[in-house]
């Protein structure tokens, strides 16, 4: 047993200085202990009365006493120790690995080791979430021994000892290296598979799991598999940046493109043509949907896998990022009761997601919304989804055809990629349905000419188009980290805002939060293009998108570069991520004025 487990094992015994504690009321607790006058005990007690909650969070609510206070309060009336520091580091792996990291947040604790006896000191927040206590127990098949410790604690202790569960592909890796034989060492050589299955199954299961763990805790949304002449790598894309993880020993590429593709479906004989599968998996107690693709490049197979997180939360419309003029105009848009919304950027930009937060906006029981996807990304309640399967032939334009059968009052349409979908949208919307759909444009003027340009006449595309939204998506500051320091001209010029007047902005430092980047998360930057009759007048003309930008900015569009400065000054991101990702924007901006 560990020094650490020593001492919280000593800590279950209560001392006498504190016997007198134990099993009195928390707030008697709190005046005793922490000062709370009568007056503020009586105050809290009438809310706990009228709206319910627990006293000691109200009191920590209202700042009568800390966090920290309450808990050690809560554990002397228990009897259990409070401890205001863990060792993360001396936490055993296999307790870890026993305990999904999203459990051990979700429910805010954490084994701390296992005792001579088996028993399994466990910090907790909520000592009274039994609940939680009984699922620890048939995850570690172990009694369990109850301290408390402050929330900050816990989730720093959570973090930073399932941080090293992060290296667990390059032990995977390095149990590769170790297995290997010295005369693998030498002149590389074709590996026989069912030889290297025998002796490297273990390491490679490892491994390929070991990558999805890590991918879906790093909120990963592609996981790549690259071979090289003499290397492979895997990288991941995080908040749509591709960063390097790990290089596996090239001798171990056809053994781990092969685990993949077990895993996929796929047929591991074929290295000649592309192929495409799926994965189910659980991690973290989250249901994962990964979309395999393989494809042959000149030194082996290339694999790329999309996760999507099938439990994630929708977000709502007013989260996505919107300014509220967006949010005003395409609150209107999605309200209308027919026509074409158009959402438009390249693949990864958020389009998808955008559409289902508009249809989350609308639902409700007197509407009839269908829509057809490649693939269904989130299950949304009260929806009919269909799911495109080429080897059917249910395609895009065949299912919207087949919805103009089914009374549909919104119609989703995942993306417009030829012609026959687009002229049945157009008609499904002329004919007294709204229309949500995608295409692959670089700004919202851009969507006009790629449907002309798909063979759709401009005169039905002017009669059946309301609004067209561009987007993309880009890095949030981290809030852990966040500085804000003085903008150079440079950077000033490069997201078009005046550089002669001084402006100050935000950055991030980079700590373990952000995992040293400096950003978390993401939202979206918009440029909203509502089609009006002036607009339609120029559509009709076949005009350039040119032309259209330049009408459209004279009614108040806001470009993508716009927006993105909008989010600079009020500190969401910064000037170096906007001038990134809206590189075509700058470059013309100046030319529509």
């Amino acid at each position: 047993m560990t020094d650490s487990t020593e001492r919280t094992r000593s800590m279950t015994t209560t001392d006498g200085s504190r016997r007198h504690l134990v099993g009195r009321p928390l707030g008697e607790l709190c005046v005793e202990l922490y000062g709370v006058t009568s007056a503020q005990l009586g105050e809290a007690l009438d809310q706990q009365a009228q709206k319910g909650g627990s006293l000691g969070e109200i009191l920590v609510e209202r700042q009568w006493v800390t966090e920290s206070d309450m808990l050690a309060a809560l554990a002397a009336q228990l009897d259990l120790p409070f401890l205001g520091e863990l060792h993360a580091d001396q936490v055993p792996d296999d307790l870890l690995r026993a305990i999904p990291i999203g459990f051990a947040r979700s429910k805010r604790l954490l084994a701390l080791g296992r005792a001579d006896d088996g028993v399994v000191p466990v910090a907790t927040v909520d000592p009274l979430d039994t609940a939680a206590h009984d699922e620890l127990r048939l995850l570690l098949r172990a009694e369990i021994e109850l301290a408390v410790s402050p929330t900050e604690v816990i989730v720093a202790a959570i973090n930073n000892a399932y941080d090293r569960v992060r290296a667990a592909a390059d032990a995977a890796v390095a149990d590769l290296e170790e297995g290997a034989s010295a005369s693998e060492i030498g002149e590389e050589e074709v590996p026989d598979l069912l030889d290297a299955a025998a002796d490297d199954d273990a390491p490679i299961i490892r491994l390929v799991n070991s990558l999805f763990s890590q991918a879906v805790k790093e909120r990963s949304s592609d996981i790549h598999i690259e071979p090289f002449e003499t290397s492979m790598m895997v990288r991941f894309r995080v908040d749509g940046v591709l960063k390097e993880i790990v290089k596996p020993p090239k001798r171990f590429q056809a053994t781990i493109i092969s685990r993949v593709k077990i895993m996929a479906g796929l047929n591991i004989a074929e290295k000649r043509l592309p192929q495409d599968g799926r994965i189910r998996l659980k991690i973290a107690g989250k249901d994962i949907d990964v979309r395999v693709s393989t494809v042959p490049t000149t030194y082996g197979e290339r694999i790329v896998m999309r996760l999507l997180d099938r439990s994630s939360v929708l977000r709502d419309l007013d989260t996505i990022g919107f300014s509220p003029r967006n949010y005003a105009v395409m609150t209107q848009l999605i309200n209308k009761s027919h026509g074409i919304i158009l959402v438009t950027g390249p693949t990864g930009s958020g389009k998808t997601s955008t559409l289902y937060a508009c249809l989350a906006k609308i639902n409700s029981p007197d509407l009839n919304i269908l829509t057809i996807e490649d693939p269904v990304e989130y299950q949304l309640k009260g929806i009919g989804q269909v799911q495109v399967n080429s080897k059917i032939n249910l395609t895009f334009a065949n299912g919207l055809r087949s919805f103009l059968r089914q009374d549909p009052d919104v119609i989703m349409v995942g993306e417009i990629r030829d012609k026959e979908t687009a002229e049945i949208a157009v008609q499904a919307s002329l004919t007294g349905h709204l229309v949500l759909s995608t295409v692959h444009t670089n700004d919202a003027p851009g969507a006009v000419t790629r449907l002309v340009d798909m063979g759709v006449e401009p005169f039905l595309v002017a009669s059946s188009l309301i609004g067209v939204l561009a987007q993309r998506l880009i890095r949030t500051i981290c809030p852990k980290c966040r500085e804000e320091y003085a903008a150079s001209s440079e950077e000033l010029r490069g997201i078009g805002l005046d550089a002669r007047e001084p402006r100050r902005v935000w950055r991030g430092r980079g700590c373990s939060n952000c995992q040293g980047t400096g950003y978390r998360g993401r939202t979206g930057i918009y440029e909203l293009m509502l089609v009006d009759e002036d607009l339609r007048r120029l559509i009709l003309q076949n005009v350039d998108s040119g032309t259209l930008k330049k009408e459209a900015r004279a009614k108040g569009l806001i470009t993508l570069l716009e927006d993105g400065a909008d989010k600079v000054l009020n500190g969401i991101t910064t000037c170096e991520e906007i001038s990134r990702v809206t590189q075509d924007d700058s470059m013309t901006l100046e030319a529509f004025g």
